[in-house]
């Protein structure tokens, strides 16, 4: 799974089932199960298959209803210099997640560390100058998350793999529109 959905699946799965509704969601799921012998969360990630099964419930209109949730989500953009195309965030609980994370000045460093350049977890938590407990906490919240993606191995000493990481981030911009006080 590439990083970007990775990201977005969790928010995709919500999203479906807010603007399809319970019931459609509850037979997509189903013929997902009957289909192709997975869950929800795994079609999402696995895009094809979910595409599939709307097309077979919805025909046509699968492509424009795929269109309209993930811009629910997510708008692709290209950037004023055309070489480069920018990511605009629509999902709040999505937005949350990303402003919490990079709000966090540890999570902050880890994903810092891992802009340029793949790196094994205890080089990221070196890097990061941060215990390993926590450490390894934090890493994993940002992995689970989606912020931190595999990014091939590195062989240990010992000749084990060890996955390497790089964050799902080339850049990142924050700008505010309209952010609004919860009562």
């Amino acid at each position: 799974m590439s990083g970007l959905d990775a990201l977005i699946a969790k928010s995709l799965e919500s999203t479906i089932r807010e603007n399809l509704g319970e019931q459609t969601y509850q037979k997509i799921g189903q013929r997902l199960f009957e289909r192709h012998g997975i869950g929800f969360t795994q079609a999402v990630e696995d895009f094809k298959k979910l595409d599939a099964v709307l097309r077979e419930l919805f025909g046509s209109g699968a492509e424009g209803l795929e269109k309209k949730l993930i811009e629910k989500i997510i708008i692709l953009e290209e950037s004023q210099r055309k070489d480069k195309k920018w990511i605009t965030i629509e999902d709040q609980s999505l937005t949350k997640m990303i402003l919490e994370s990079l709000g966090d000045e540890d999570k902050k460093n880890i994903v810092n560390s891992v802009i340029d350049e793949s790196r094994i977890i205890s080089d990221i938590l070196e890097i990061s100058k941060m215990p390993q407990t926590s450490g390894y906490r934090k890493v994993n919240s940002l992995i689970e998350n989606g912020i931190l993606i595999p990014h091939g191995f590195a062989t240990t000493y010992d000749g084990k793999k060890v996955t390497k990481y790089k964050s799902v981030f080339e850049n990142i911009s924050i700008e505010k529109y309209n952010l609004q006080k919860n009562p």
